[in-house]
């Protein structure tokens, strides 16, 4: 049964182009009965058929080293540790599954499947959408005035990777976390954003052009500004450049963020999650619902993607059903000079009588930064893209990113208020759209004008926690995702690896990208999908232990003037589609 404010399901949404696509956020697996003794299965393992890619969880309190030992015993190898969910992803030879599923404290030995960004149909020629605009209209710029920008937040982005256009190559604009993905083996890959939906919300969350002037970012229709134009965004790189990711992966970017939130020069307060799956369970047992909850329990602001899944949608999306995240569903601003006939998006997911979209934000026809080259850029780019280095799109993840930012600017207003108050601030300011159920909008329409002199609330939440011991298939849901997307130009990797106290390489170098956008064959085509973790890829330490831990980030960021020059200019905010705010 679910509480209050906990539903299940989830999908993001996005729109390119005039096609429509599904995504998938796929958990697949049935968790595995206990069998013969670990000895008897040992033997035959190595010769029992090929390795399947399973995430093994263990009983509260167990360690992980006696699991880590039995999967190497069975032939196997180890993948990523996941002691947020007490679990660990592995390789493990088929005959060797019961085995294992029946060594001692361990609870259940689930497949590892796909997560999947994906996008839908839009034509942006239709409707305004402009950051300009959506700043305007959400009271953004009303913050920026009285001189809160996001100074001091950094935001954790949960997708597909950044690249370093203009709006994202300001000094200590981004940084460059771990790339979870195989991507992280190709030099010319790694934290590349090669299918575009990172780099575009990125863009809406915190990009800021070269050429904006601090201080003077209110009114400015000429440059791109994004929602916190002076926060940081910290990249979790989980999706591959087809769009592609694996559950372990997600799991493991949020624990990341949390482990190392206030690692030296970091301050993660915000954790973006545009994305989810349709969960087939309550998010009281939910295991992605139960990562999120981890990380807002631990003093970071979740916002999450209600789901596209449409109007008509019984449940949210997870982990937006969670009801301790910020669950943000989808405005259509129908025109830019006013919000007085938006309406709720028709893909925007609606809730039910136990758990709604806490509020709604501008998310059709965003246009946001540009990944040239990327696979949605190659999808879509004949129609969605906007004066050469810009790219529109819809979705309830565009949603989610314009509410990360806003929760940045409160967070730099009040830096030392609680998730819980921020998530009381954000739903106590937002405006009803009239005539809507709050099954659709919650609280109503982002409005953070009168947070300027509203009193942070006593706001403390008691839901039920999630115990995370629900099944990771279940949460796997109908595999059908449709999640929104947004675009934007593509990074190049960092030349090391994160080697304990920092990435090691001297920054942005590698062949993937060459000038105007993403050249090679490295991201089209479905190299990295499939079943995932397949190969010796991820044999070895590189993975496990402490491998990903570390106490600081020296040399982080985008500093320095390697991307400056012609190979970023272009034709800037001129033309029709920006002015005005258009």
């Amino acid at each position: 049964m679910k509480a209050a404010g906990g539903a299940c399901g989830i999908r993001a949404g996005g729109s390119w182009g005039g096609r429509r696509h599904r995504a998938v956020v796929t958990l697949m697996g049935v968790t595995l009965g206990l069998g013969a003794s670990v000895a008897m299965q040992a033997s035959a393992a190595a010769a029992a058929g090929p390795e399947e890619a399973v995430i093994v969880r263990v009983q509260t309190g167990t360690g992980l080293g006696a699991v880590e030992q039995e999967v190497r015993a069975l032939g196997g190898q180890v993948g990523l540790e996941l002691p947020i969910i007490n679990g660990v992803a592995a390789q493990v030879p088929q005959g060797g599954l019961v085995a294992l599923a029946s060594q001692p404290g361990v609870v259940s030995v689930t497949p590892d499947s796909t997560v999947q960004l994906a996008s839908g149909s839009f034509d942006p020629s239709t409707d305004a959408g402009s950051i300009y605009t959506t700043t305007l209209q959400t009271g953004a710029q009303a913050l920026w005035q009285a001189g809160y920008t996001g100074k001091g937040v950094d935001v954790a982005l949960i997708d597909s990777g950044v690249v370093p256009v203009n709006g994202l190559t300001a000094p200590g604009k981004v940084v460059v976390g771990p790339d979870f993905t195989l991507d992280a083996y190709n030099p010319a890959y790694r934290g590349l954003d090669g299918f575009g939906h990172g780099t575009h919300m990125a863009g809406i969350i915190g990009g800021r052009d070269d050429g904006a002037t601090p201080g003077a970012y209110a009114g400015d229709s000429t440059h791109f500004v994004g929602m916190a134009p002076d926060s940081r965004i910290v990249s979790v790189k989980v999706a591959d450049g087809a769009g592609n990711s694996d559950v372990s992966q997600v799991i493991a970017g949020i624990q990341w963020a949390v482990q190392h939130r206030s690692d030296s020069g970091l301050n993660i307060r915000i954790l973006n999650l545009s994305f989810g799956t349709d969960s087939a369970q309550a998010y009281t047992i939910d295991p992605l619902a139960f990562a999120a909850e981890q990380a807002w329990h631990q003093g970071l602001v979740v916002v999450a993607a209600a789901g596209n899944f449409g109007n008509s949608s019984p449940q949210l999306a997870d982990p937006a059903d969670d009801p301790y995240v910020i669950a943000a569903g989808a405005v259509d601003t129908h025109s830019t000079a006013d919000t007085s006939d938006d309406t709720v998006a028709s893909f925007s997911d609606s809730g039910s009588a136990t758990r709604t979209p806490d509020l709604v934000a501008p998310a059709t026809h965003i246009a946001s930064l540009r990944d040239a080259g990327s696979t949605l850029d190659q999808q879509f780019g004949t129609t969605a893209t906007v004066g050469g280095r810009f790219f529109r799109g819809s979705g309830t993840s565009q949603a989610a990113a314009v509410v990360s930012g806003a929760a940045a600017l409160l967070l730099s207003q009040r830096p030392s208020a609680t998730p819980d108050q921020i998530k009381a601030l954000l739903t106590g300011s937002a405006t009803p759209l009239s005539g809507t159920s709050t099954l659709l909008q919650g609280a109503g329409r982002l409005q953070l004008q009168s947070t300027l002199t509203a009193p942070t609330p006593n706001a403390q939440q008691s839901y039920p926690v999630s115990t995370g011991t629900g099944s990771l298939n279940l949460s796997r849901g109908s595999v059908e995702n449709s999640l929104d997307v947004a675009l934007a130009n593509l990074v190049q990797s960092l030349g090391g690896g994160w080697s304990g106290s920092g990435w090691s390489g001297s920054g942005w170098s590698g062949s993937g990208w060459s000038g105007s956008g993403w050249s090679g064959s490295g991201w089209s085509g479905s190299g990295w999908s499939g079943s995932g973790w397949s190969g010796s890829g991820w044999s070895g330490s590189g993975w496990s232990g402490s491998g990903w831990s570390g106490s600081g980030w020296s040399g982080s960021g985008w500093s320095g003037s390697g991307w400056s020059g012609s190979g970023w200019s272009g034709s800037g905010w001129s033309g029709s589609g920006w002015s005005g705010g258009g």
